[in-house]
């Protein structure tokens, strides 16, 4: 890929997330995450190899199943309400088509079988960007309809993250399927809180995005790949190694690390609410 081709690439990936971000109307919001995800797919089919294509395609066909919903969605409230903002998603049924859509755009639980398979493999750069640039739009969206979204829905799901984020990281030797699991665990945490305090739930996300960032930077520069790889990394860096291991154990929400501060007012907030059921659940 040439370097102008990249350039455009990257700005219609930066161009896709911004315009959703901004946009008060249900279509101008469907053509910005269309646009991010078909200039994605050139960069995750970058390496010519089987593994490449393969990852290629699930991620076209999961995001074109995930922006159908969508349109279907906010189809279905403009004939009960007659318009297109987003803040205006009044319909229950639309509603919750709109938060399966969203989660399935992010790689949140039930609907994640997708995610570590396509980071598995694509490289580790495309990773880090699939992990953090790619949920900035859909976390945007659910967080201006998180008012009307069902908390159950929300719960549920993001119960069912966390479950599944932190069984399906243990058997893994494969870093980046690590990171994948990591990310819907996380997703989990935001998901919960989302349906009680969203700005929570952007704090929680922003402070994933910041600590994931070095994470996969690291790993490029030393090209580890394997839990093997890892462990022998120490021997070239042991400033780096120190480094990432300090950083993933601040990921998983290990006191006294950043990543123990979001997790513990998600916590506090959802005592607060006198869900010491869900506390418990998410502890």
């Amino acid at each position: 890929i040439t370097p102008a081709s990249m350039t455009i690439v990257f700005l219609s990936i930066t161009i896709g997330t911004i315009m959703t971000m901004s946009s008060s109307n249900w279509l101008m919001a469907w053509i910005g995450l269309e646009l991010n995800m078909l200039a994605i797919l050139p960069i995750i089919s970058k390496p010519k190899t089987t593994r490449a294509s393969e990852a290629t395609t699930k991620y076209f066909l999961t995001q074109a199943i995930a922006s159908a919903m969508m349109l279907l969605s906010s189809t279905i409230n403009v004939w009960q309400t007659g318009n297109w903002n987003i803040l205006e998603l009044k319909n229950k049924f639309s509603t919750t088509i709109m938060a399966l859509s969203l989660m399935m755009k992010m790689g949140a639980a039930p609907i994640h079988f997708w995610l570590p398979e396509v980071l598995q493999g694509t490289t580790l750069q495309t990773a880090l960007l699939i992990t953090t640039w790619q949920k900035i739009a859909p976390v945007t969206l659910m967080y201006m309809i998180s008012n009307n979204i069902q908390p159950t829905i929300l719960v549920s799901a993001g119960i069912l993250s966390m479950i599944i984020g932190g069984l399906g990281g243990i058997n893994q030797t494969q870093l980046r399927k690590m990171m994948a699991y990591s990310s819907i665990n996380n997703l989990g945490w935001t998901i919960t809180i989302m349906a009680f305090s969203p700005n929570m739930a952007l704090m929680n996300i922003c402070t994933y995005i910041i600590m994931t960032t070095p994470i996969f930077l690291m790993m490029t520069n030393m090209s580890t790949k394997t839990l093997q790889n890892l462990s022998t990394t120490w021997t070239t860096s042991m400033t780096m190694t120190l480094s990432i291991a300090l950083l993933m154990l601040s990921t998983s929400g290990l006191p006294p690390f950043t990543g123990f501060m979001p997790k513990m007012l998600i916590l506090n907030e959802l005592v607060s609410q006198k869900l010491t059921t869900l506390a418990t659940l998410a502890i």
